[in-house]
């Protein structure tokens, strides 16, 4: 089964038609369809790798959802300072799924 390397969000994802994962929020509708530059496209031996970018290979996955992240801490503190900071966050995430891979 082909499979590709695509990059969004600062970090590169390997994936194949089917395949569903969650990304950093992108400006999507759910049930559209984005379209990324692969920069690696394979099959068994057949691997086309590129600089950066394969030409004329793409990938197109349709936006399953939009949502925010379980609750992460940032804890910071000095010893013997009596120095202690707590910070929350949610991150906004998107989930994707991959409808084809072309080249």
């Amino acid at each position: 089964m082909a499979y590709a390397v695509i990059k969004t969000g600062g970090k590169q994802y390997r994936v194949q038609e089917g395949t569903k994962f969650d990304v950093e929020k992108l400006d999507a509708e759910v049930d559209s369809e984005i379209q990324f530059d692969a920069l690696l496209v394979g099959e068994g031996e057949n691997v086309k790798i590129g600089a950066p970018t394969v030409e004329g290979a793409s990938v197109t996955a349709k936006v399953i959802s939009q949502y925010r992240g379980p609750k992460g801490i940032a804890f910071k503190f000095k010893r013997r300072k009596g120095f202690h900071k707590t910070k929350g966050f949610r991150r906004s995430l998107t989930t994707l799924e991959i409808t084809s891979i072309a080249g």
